[in-house]
């Protein structure tokens, strides 16, 4: 048990990891701080030591977690709420994009209710759900947008869902390669930042926003020489300078994008392929992590694409290519024969609901869902960005993800239509180095995974580097474990770590955090601006709105952005069918269970279905038991099942396992290293088997259909019972 910040003496200090004279200072500190606050509420004294810097990001952390936990070691969270650590100060408010906007807006929108930024958030945010059409016209007039064919409208809702910015035509790349005078966006405006892992003390690379636009054109003329427009064309790289000109040069010459993580097996990389009919694919030879060189051509190969577009990983090709593929250079000589002016290529403009990327999530089947991204798609990710991390003209902002996955194709478009800076580290975010680059590059959003921050901290990695520049850390993909994102926030002086939960088919959260709201470590404070979620009981039946809650999510289907189509299954199926009505309208699925706190904040409980969330990736049950069946001649059958652990944190997976009889039995910590194999062989290297248990056989339904979530239950009780003895 943590003691009251009163009871804290020199001696806890020391114990802290200060030596005795310091102690004696910060002890002297902390008494004068809390003094000046309201004694009764815990909330004002960590704000009072947060607002007087009492705390060093170069302090120890464990220093960190005796003052947070002692602030609030009587909180009671069932009462009162999650306990706060951030608050927004009204001058700070009113710098924010959003902020901005309501000061010029509010008043004429929300009349005498209006007060200012802070205080009349919520009554704003509720205006965007009621009025989308009017929220929309102001925001997409603040990204830097041309269209070639303006809207008739915002909103044409002749259909459940509404057509967004109906007749509209542009080139959504376009928007983002050209200077903007109204974002003041030049053509010398610092586009791209990035630094090769093991040159962590040369000088950070850069790169203008006119010297991008050339190298996409030209990108994009040899494009326009090898393909036709309309053919899709798959990435498969590593997140560098060169895949983001491809990304951008494939959209403007009238292509599609075909999303693939460089983490993929040849058999994942084959079925993406075939479902999306790639007509060709760019990838590397090899990828650099960590001073060693993984294979990636090869993996490539093994899927059989019918034409491979190979980059070397640095210096020169270090592979021999098949007779139809070709290397980066000899692609990009191709461009010289196809110019028409100095570097220029025309834009291929489409209609605003023209698909432009195709990307993979896992369904609760064996074959992921091939999701579409149109126009409205980047339109959607960038304006959230806008709003909830409050990325601004001429910020850095840097998130280590891949193109393969949501993130990748959001943080481009997040920063190419504000006007912000795309800061690249080429290499492992795991270490130093990347640290050293968010320093040296002057990053102001920094986004992550929990994952990655439990390394980190684990580690103790980023020990003597500056952070200070940071304005906000956003965090996505799995859970966050509190004591995680306290450290992460401490060492840039508790600057929020804005918590994101959304979806690729959404092209958006749908619950995340505003620098307008105090935050509390690990929930989300609101929905998203527009987004109206509603949480519903087993029997479809919504929970009032201000009422705490726990229950499966359903958003109103009228949701800028979001698929109104998938290409390989049956959308309305997938999204529709057998959610319940609200107000004569029909839910749309997104299948997280949701638990509304007192104070409106928000967790995420898991998952409704047997979809699980393992290190950020979203697979199935059947997916992982499939492989699993296979991993040795013993197993009869396998199931899946993935836990929260009790102190909050990314998903454990956990396999239960029947055995033939017959058979030499195998002991759980031996089939752990054969699942472990397999699946990291088959399906994915990153994914990690946390426990196997073996039992004699499953629960199952009258109907025979396995009881995952009774296998869950008995997991857990275990793991209590377990985590209880030591």
């Amino acid at each position: 048990m943590w003691k009251s910040i009163g009871e804290l003496s020199c001696d806890d200090y020391v114990k802290a990891g200060l030596t005795l004279e310091d102690a004696k200072g910060f002890d002297k500190l902390v008494r004068d701080v809390i003094s000046t606050a309201i004694e009764t509420d815990p909330r004002d004294q960590w704000k009072a030591l947060v607002d007087e810097s009492s705390l060093k990001p170069w302090h120890p952390h464990p220093l960190h977690q005796l003052l947070y936990y002692s602030v609030y070691s009587n909180w009671d969270s069932s009462a009162l709420g999650p306990p706060l650590y951030w608050f927004p100060s009204p001058s700070q408010s009113k710098s924010t994009n959003l902020g901005k906007l309501m000061e010029t807006h509010g008043s004429r929108l929300l009349g005498p209710t209006y007060k200012n930024p802070l205080e009349s958030f919520e009554l704003f945010r509720r205006f965007s759900v009621e009025h989308p059409e009017v929220y929309w016209s102001i925001v997409i007039d603040e990204l830097s947008l041309v269209f070639h064919t303006p809207p008739r409208c915002i909103l044409d809702k002749s259909k459940p869902g509404g057509t967004w910015l109906p007749d509209a035509v542009l080139n959504i790349a376009e928007c983002c390669l050209m200077p903007s005078s109204h974002l003041k966006k030049e053509d010398d405006s610092m586009a791209v930042v990035w630094r090769n892992e093991g040159f962590d003390d040369s000088p950070v690379n850069q790169m203008t926003l006119k010297q991008l636009r050339e190298q996409v054109m030209l990108v994009a003329n040899a494009i326009g020489g090898s393909f036709e427009k309309g053919d899709t064309i798959a990435i498969d790289m590593p997140m560098t300078v060169d895949a983001v000109i491809i990304y951008f040069a494939i959209i403007l010459a009238g292509c599609i994008v075909v999303s693939i993580a460089d983490s993929f097996a040849a058999k994942e990389i084959a079925t993406r392929l075939k479902i999306s009919k790639a007509k060709g694919i760019f990838t590397q030879d090899y990828i650099l992590r960590g001073g060693r060189r993984f294979p990636l051509y090869s993996r490539v190969v093994e899927a059989a694409p019918s034409k491979v577009i190979v980059l070397p990983a640095s210096g020169k090709l270090r592979v021999q290519l098949r007779e139809q593929d070709i290397s980066w250079m000899d692609f990009l000589s191709n461009a010289k024969t196809h110019l028409s002016g100095e570097n220029y290529y025309r834009p291929i403009h489409l209609p605003v609901a023209s698909v432009i990327n195709i990307l993979f999530s896992s369904g609760t089947t064996g074959e992921p869902k091939a999701i579409p991204w149109t126009q409205l798609s980047p339109i959607r990710s960038a304006c959230d960005g806008w709003a909830h991390l409050d990325v601004q003209v001429g910020n850095t902002y840097c998130w280590p993800t891949n193109l393969g996955w949501v993130m990748g194709p959001t943080l481009i478009f997040s920063c190419f239509l504000t006007g912000a800076t795309l800061a690249l580290y080429q290499g492992s975010p795991l270490g130093r180095g990347f640290g050293k680059f968010v320093q040296d590059a002057g990053v102001m959003v920094l986004g992550t995974v929990p994952s990655l921050v439990k390394t980190w901290k684990r580690t103790n990695c980023m020990e003597g580097l500056n952070w200070t520049k940071i304005k906000y850390f956003a965090t996505t993909g799995e859970a966050s474990n509190v004591d995680d994102v306290l450290w992460l926030s401490s060492k840039a002086y508790y600057k929020p770590v804005i918590e994101c939960c959304g979806g690729t088919e959404l092209a958006s959260s749908y619950i995340i955090g505003s620098p307008l709201q105090p935050q509390a470590f690990g929930a989300f404070s609101t929905p998203s601006m527009t987004t109206r979620i509603i949480i519903f009981d087993e029997n479809g039946v919504p929970y009032p709105d201000d009422q705490p809650c726990t229950g499966e999510v359903g958003l109103l289907p009228q949701h800028l952005g979001a698929t109104d189509r998938l290409l390989n299954a049956n959308h309305d199926e997938v999204y529709f069918k057998g959610m319940p009505m609200y107000k004569d309208t029909r839910l749309r699925r997104h299948g997280d269970i949701v638990k509304r706190t007192i104070g409106g904040y928000y967790n995420v409980q898991g998952r409704a279905d047997d979809t699980m969330n393992l290190g950020g990736i979203k697979t199935s049950s059947i997916e992982i038991e499939w492989v699993c069946d296979q991993a040795d001649e013993c197993i009869s059958e396998t199931a899946a099942v993935s836990l929260t652990p009790p102190n909050g944190g990314p998903e454990l997976l956990v396999i239960f396992a029947v055995l033939k009889e017959g058979f030499k039995k195998q002991s759980e910590e031996e089939l752990k290293m054969k699942f472990s194999r397999t699946i990291q062989k088959d399906l994915n290297p990153l994914f990690k088997v946390s426990f196997v248990k073996i039992v004699p056989e499953f629960p199952r339904t009258a109907s025979n259909k396995l009881l995952r979530r009774v296998l869950r239950d008995q997991m857990k009780q275990e793991l209590v019972s377990f985590r209880s003895r030591i």
